[in-house]
């Protein structure tokens, strides 16, 4: 349970900053909250699955050394979010994604998903429970979306941005805790 939560509680501070990044682009009626609330849990639930039917194929390809690519994709996202500093291009998604209908929602999810993804690959690399996985990322989601929504207009970008930075540096320990364990066991 500690290793599913792991993998999923970084995604939810990811999550939140993109929320607050658009509450705080402006005031959302409960309406349009829940509306963006079900497209983050839409996209965060079913993007895992893709990742997952991905991983869980090379996992039985590859075996044992499962594991390492896992820990390396894990530490690889959180590398990638450590670096990657957009705020301007996050702020315009998050308007978009309010205004946004039809094909156009497809896009903007999967964009904001894509971390989702990579996480899911590398649940399937660990061979970790499918339900339980996606039944957590959406709830956190949904728990995320939902307080980011609330609270963004009174959340500055410099919280924001730590809260991004704290998913990052967590899935960089989760990649090398994933690592240390196997050089451990194997």
């Amino acid at each position: 349970m500690l290793r599913l939560l792991a993998f999923v509680l970084p995604l939810g501070a990811d999550s939140f900053a993109v929320a607050a990044a658009l509450g705080a682009a402006g005031r959302t009626s409960a309406a349009e909250r829940l509306r963006i609330s079900l497209i983050f849990v839409a996209f965060e639930a079913g993007m895992p699955l893709i990742g997952l039917s991905a991983g869980g194929g090379l996992a039985r390809v590859i075996g044992s050394v499962a594991d390492y690519v896992a820990a390396a994709a894990v530490a690889g996202l959180g590398i990638f979010m450590l670096w990657h500093e957009d705020d301007a291009a996050e702020e315009q998604m998050a308007g978009r994604l309010r205004s946004t209908h039809g094909i156009g929602i497809l896009a903007l999810g999967i964009s904001i998903s894509l971390d989702e993804f990579a996480i899911g690959f590398s649940l399937g690399l660990v061979r970790l429970p499918v339900l339980p996985a996606i039944i957590a990322i959406a709830v956190v989601a949904l728990i995320a979306s939902q307080i980011g929504l609330a609270l963004g207009s009174r959340v500055s970008g410099i919280f924001r941005e730590r809260a991004e930075k704290l998913a990052a540096i967590a899935l960089v320990m989760l990649g090398g805790y994933l690592l240390v364990q196997r050089a451990l066991s194997g």
